[in-house]
């Protein structure tokens, strides 16, 4: 059963037993997002932390190919030359991050979520992320506008999915926190007709996306608008949480320079894996 109110977010755990999932899965069902708690260990939060550091800091000394750099989401890619925001394919450099991602609790949720036959996307397109969303002069990041994850690849057949956020550390309005809108992933979301990195849009795009016809009662704004209905999520320290890829999401910014916001993010599939490494908009057009 939920161990917080879900007035802003529904946190379930560390044990997940039958009577869990299936309150879980209603309420994911009902809200598109989900939170769990208590689920990783002291010591595999430890080890993703100190593995995920490490390899951020040998992505910015060129120790690593570039496949594990990134500076497609930076607001000012300049900045990568010295500071790393984001490591891709990290499950590749950080056994606890594989750990994590393959964790018997997290792949019982997502089998009840996606089926049986859910798979994780970890070699292909950016895999599982590293992402040190830190404000302050250094960084190259500070939020990313309003989206669905299906508006990445509005012409493939991967969909739908679930995204997973591993939290190494706590959110809140000083270091930045994700914002929501409950029950958005119910809706038919039209795919962007633009795309705020510039990256031109498949013409082969499937018109909306989203578990029902329904249309939005309103657009989706571009950027960073306040939504009629979007809530604040705010996290812990090792805080899992899943959302589906309909759901409309956006990241606040922080208020605080002197904060951090590390978190490792990836998702679960559940449609045709064969078109996985397909079309070069996935690794270019998220926002």
């Amino acid at each position: 059963m939920p161990i917080t109110p879900a007035a802003h977010a529904a946190v379930f755990g560390p044990v997940i037993d039958e009577n869990t999932l299936d309150s879980l899965e209603l309420c994911y069902r009902e809200n598109g997002f989900v939170v769990l708690r208590g689920v990783f260990s002291d010591d595999l939060m430890a080890r993703m932390e100190t593995e995920c550091v490490a390899a951020q800091g040998k992505v910015l000394a060129g120790e690593l190919p570039e496949r594990y750099g990134s500076t497609v989401f930076l607001d000012d890619p300049a900045k990568a030359q010295r500071f790393v925001n984001y490591v891709e394919f990290v499950s590749e450099l950080s056994p606890a991050v594989r750990d994590a991602a393959t964790h018997p609790v997290v792949t019982a949720v997502l089998r009840r979520l996606l089926g049986e036959t859910t798979w994780l996307r970890d070699s292909s397109s950016h895999g599982i992320v590293y992402q040190d969303a830190r404000p302050g002069k250094e960084s190259g990041y500070t939020r990313i506008g309003w989206h669905s994850d299906w508006q990445s690849a509005p012409s493939l057949n991967i969909w739908p999915s679930t995204a997973f956020t591993f939290h190494l550390d706590g959110t809140s309005p000083a270091n930045g926190f994700l914002r929501v809108v409950p029950g958005s992933h119910n809706w038919a979301t039209p795919a962007p007709f633009k795309n705020v990195n510039g990256v031109e849009v498949p013409a082969d795009a499937k018109p909306a996306g989203g578990h029902s016809k329904t249309e939005p009662p309103f657009e989706m704004p571009l950027r960073f608008e306040s939504v009629p209905g979007e809530i604040p999520v705010f996290t812990e320290r090792g805080d899992i949480i899943l959302h589906d890829c309909y759901l409309w999401h956006s990241a606040a910014r922080a208020t605080d320079e002197n904060t951090t916001r590390r978190h490792v993010r990836g998702s679960y599939f559940s449609g045709d894996r064969a078109e996985e490494t397909i079309d070069q908009f996935i690794k270019n057009a998220a926002r």
